[in-house]
């Protein structure tokens, strides 16, 4: 394809409908992005499209444009349930965005309408809504999607509807394949028809992704869009646009200095990444008390329902803090993000480089902040050669202050913070036990007491990771922590309740003293056994003494017969020999006696 030196949407080597160009305008996109440059004009020509490109690198118009432009010069109509278009992508925020976007463009084209297939809404729903009003453009997570190609038994056809499909798109495949989908997607790809344009579009190329290259694409045109003015040979994979920084300082300072941090910019928008939800839920608690005046939103996977409000009420935000893990990572779109903050580091290199791409979007400038532990300085030198990372070192956070007994006394006042702080600290520990960089965050070298002193623990709690370990340098609270109440009246009624039971189960428990200790089984055995031969011994002796009876009698009654044939006694004494024999053994009497015969 030959280069579009100016950058304008005009300048495509295809011409783009009126109305699409128009929309471009009034969103103020006057000039394309290189890989939009570059996917477009293959899409519309009926080529399949891997495209890798950095993160903030405009993938969403680059996939969006050419799949309306293939609907518009379609030669039948699409009718009210016929879909001919469809866009999956890996979480609901993403699909929310994109969603958005398709949504500002089919204004201009009301014979078109979309369809939203996300998780956290009611799949019922959808049905219906589906059923109803029909649908031309699906955007869909997978999950939700294959769960509504079962829904027949709903009157719901989705197999039928997508026959006529003419475009599918694959947003951040790889991410895709990273969390699991790929049995999904294997699933809703074998309901599609073989003809039919294919574009897959991701930040970095995997294995994986190859294969699903291979499967779902037809002699596609791949694409790379590298940085301007980065040589090939080291292609950074983060916006050229981005200041990396990081910043060292131990783990019971780390909380102190990112509220330091965030006091001392206030009127910027931050995204803080924590490693777990549960680190989410206690930080976001504690960052709401201890810092004023400033919207504070948190979000993560385990979220249901919410999430989508949380997500669009904090884009339409001019500052704020949003709090949140990995599924924030990829692909969001969230204008004005001045500051990227990793109080964790990811347990992936890849997912560094996505986090930073949530700043410096399309061009613009932005900055990024990893926390690290002094054990953990390596992984700068890690990140500038495996991911082609650079980062400089930030200056210490000035007018640092102790917020930790503040926060002590937030778990003190609410049963609930404290027991946020407990499961935090135990995720925390875990996530970083399964850290991919073994290394380099290496649990073994982890100072469990500071780190328990940056979550301003009360008590260690009870885990396999810290059995039969002491720690001196931890002083517990002295408070029985048994007797910290919910603030939630309903919550604590419940927890009494709960430990009523438990003290009547107690009651009606026998006492110790009554108990009949069982004897271990290897003794009971040897036992028994020993009273096995000694029944078997007394058996064998009593036979013994039978035997030597029985021998004593057949040696006098051959005597007594040697006697008879030398006629040294008469057969009437032999006779009377035997008879009085006879009476004086018991088996002989036996033998003799009438009931015998």
């Amino acid at each position: 394809m030959e280069n579009i030196t100016d950058g304008k949407w005009e300048s495509l080597p295809v011409k783009l409908h009126d109305s699409i160009l128009q929309t471009l305008t009034e969103l103020q996109f006057t000039y394309m992005t290189p890989v939009q440059a570059a996917c477009i004009p293959l899409f519309m020509s009926n080529k399949d499209v891997a495209a890798e490109a950095v993160t903030g690198s405009g993938k969403t118009l680059a996939f969006v444009i050419p799949a309306l432009e293939i609907l518009l010069k379609r030669e039948e109509k699409l009718k009210k349930m016929q879909v001919g278009a469809l866009i999956i992508t890996p979480t609901r925020e993403l699909a929310l965005q994109i969603s958005e976007v398709m949504g500002r463009f089919l204004q201009g084209f009301p014979q078109f309408r979309q369809i939203l297939l996300i998780g956290g809404s009611n799949p019922i729903e959808d049905v219906e809504k589906f059923k109803s009003q029909g649908a031309n453009i699906i955007i869909a997570t997978p999950g939700r999607l294959e769960d509504m190609f079962r829904r027949k038994a709903d009157g719901l056809d989705l197999a039928t509807a997508v026959k006529s499909l003419d475009v599918l798109v694959l947003d951040e495949a790889d991410r895709l394949l990273d969390m699991g989908f790929e049995a999904s997607l294997n699933t809703i790809l074998g309901y599609l028809p073989k003809q039919r344009r294919t574009g897959l579009f991701s930040a970095t190329q995997t294995q994986d992704l190859e294969k699903l290259v291979r499967a779902g694409l037809r002699n596609p045109v791949r694409i790379t869009v590298k940085e301007k003015g980065v040589e090939a040979s080291s292609v950074q994979k983060t916006p050229a646009r981005l200041s990396n920084y990081y910043l060292m300082c131990r783990a019971e300072e780390k909380f102190n200095t990112l509220v330091a941090f965030l006091r001392q910019h206030k009127h910027e928008k931050h995204l803080v990444f924590f490693s777990t939800c549960a680190c989410v839920e206690y930080f976001g608690k504690a960052l709401e008390v201890l810092i004023k005046n400033v919207s504070i939103h948190c979000i993560h996977g385990k979220m249901k329902h919410k999430r989508n409000k949380i997500f669009a009420d904090f884009r339409a935000l001019k500052s704020g803090i949003l709090v949140c893990t990995d599924v924030m990572a990829r692909g969001i779109d969230i204008p004005e993000v001045n500051w990227v903050l990793q109080y964790d580091p990811p347990s992936s290199a890849s997912s560094f480089v996505h986090r930073c791409g949530r700043t410096a979007r399309i061009g613009n400038q932005g900055n990024a902040l990893v926390f690290l532990l002094p054990m953990e300085e390596s992984y700068v030198h890690f990140l500038s050669i495996n991911q082609k990372c650079p980062l400089q070192l930030y200056p210490p956070v000035k007018d640092v202050v102790d917020v930790l007994p503040k926060l002590k006394a937030m778990a003190l006042q609410d049963r609930a913070m404290f027991e946020k702080g407990m499961k935090a600290f135990v995720s925390c520990v875990q996530a970083y036990a399964k850290h991919e960089c073994s290394l380099i965050f290496r649990i073994k070298d982890l100072d469990f007491a500071a780190l328990a002193h940056g979550f301003a623990l009360l008590r260690l709690p009870k885990m396999p990771e810290l059995k039969g370990k002491t720690f001196p340098n931890f002083k517990p609270e002295t408070i029985d922590t048994d007797t910290i109440r919910f603030k939630d009246k309903n919550r604590e009624k419940q927890r009494q309740k709960r430990l009523a039971e438990q003290k009547e189960k107690v009651k009606e428990m026998p006492l110790r003293k009554n108990f009949i200790k069982n004897k271990a089984w290897s003794k009971q055995k040897i036992k028994k056994d020993r009273k096995k031969k000694k029944n078997a011994k007394r058996k064998m002796d009593e036979e013994s003494d039978v035997d030597n009876e029985d021998l004593n009698e057949l040696l006098s009654d051959t005597r007594l017969l040697k006697k008879l044939k030398k006629g040294k006694i008469s057969e009437e004494d032999f006779d009377k020999h035997l008879s009085s024999a006879g009476s004086s053994h018991p088996k002989r009497a036996e033998k003799h006696s009438p009931d015998g015969e």
